[in-house]
């Protein structure tokens, strides 16, 4: 493990477990990692295959299992994605595979996910656009009873981690969602559902070109799905289109958006005269995050 401490099971067999999460703790802290105690928490319980409530109760690390976790921090420590380092990444209820090649879902999406659940009836018809590790779709599949959840990607390298994830639901006893191989832009992808559909979500690309970014998100998310354009909505601009022919009249519509961009979104829906009761809503942190808005009935675009 990197630093300059002693480390805190030096010359013993055995150490408790917080007593190495305290010490990777601040290997986490002095190498600037924002989430350090949960990061070291996580990777922790991970090496010792127990939930992270449990740390406090057992002995903890053999110096095997110690020599395992010191390097998984000291890879964290270089910046390398917690989630990659334990190949899953918590989404509401789920555990989902991750890794190099599909976006790692974070929890303000779970925002987006939870205000449709809210809404969604059971057996009706959801389009998860620029599914990714299918985290969206599997939540709507694994909490609405009767769903019927279609997961639309393109990405060659993102499409495998959202199989994997649908296969393991699936073989877990959930609702299978369909994948659908295909760019979320094009009218044909789906088209056979234009005007059916009772929900379309979506987490796409959307962070404006050269704008800062964590550095973790800069060097191992793939760069297509976070950046999308000069502006950020080279996505959600024809996004927004294929929504409203998907939608059958009095569906919902979400799409999560950049931060600076709570103003400019809704604008883009309203500019659409397929939608109304369009809303903005923010994250825990206060901060612009998706907007939604509902199909209207007999309308032209």
């Amino acid at each position: 493990m990197t630093g300059d401490m002693e480390h805190p099971i030096e010359g013993t067999d055995r150490t408790r477990a917080l007593q190495a999460v305290s010490y990777a703790t601040n290997v986490l802290s002095k190498a600037g990692m924002p989430s350090a105690r949960v990061d070291a928490e996580i990777l922790a319980s991970h090496v010792l295959g127990v939930p992270r409530g449990r740390l406090a109760l057992i002995d903890g690390f053999t110096a095997a299992k110690l020599g395992e976790f010191d390097a998984l921090v000291a890879r964290r420590a270089a910046g390398e994605p917690v989630q990659h380092l334990v190949g899953s990444a918590g989404f509401r209820h789920l555990d989902l595979a991750v890794g190099p090649g599909v976006f790692v879902p974070r929890p303000e999406t779970e925002l987006l996910a939870g205000w449709a659940i809210t809404l969604i009836t059971p057996g009706t018809t959801v389009v998860d656009l620029c599914a990714g590790s299918g985290a969206i779709a599997l939540a709507v599949a694994g909490e609405v009873p009767g769903a019927r959840v279609y997961a639309v990607e393109r990405s060659p390298a993102a499409l495998p981690w959202l199989r994997r994830n649908a296969e393991a639901r699936a073989a877990a006893g959930d609702t299978p969602i369909h994948v659908v191989e295909g760019d979320v832009t094009d009218p044909a992808v789906l088209a056979d559902l234009d005007g059916t559909v009772d929900a379309v979500l979506c987490n796409p690309p959307y962070v404006p070109a050269g704008a800062p970014v964590p550095a973790d998100v800069a060097d191992h998310d793939p760069r297509d799905a976070v950046f999308a354009g000069a502006d950020g909505l080279a996505v959600i601009r024809p996004v927004i289109g294929r929504a409203a022919a998907l939608l059958r009249p009095g569906g919902v519509f979400a799409v999560e958006h950049d931060d600076s961009q709570g103003v400019a979104v809704p604008a883009l829906l309203r500019a659409d005269s397929r939608f109304t009761d369009i809303e903005d809503h923010h994250d825990l942190a206060g901060r612009p995050r998706y907007a939604t808005a509902v199909h209207v009935a007999d309308c032209t675009p």
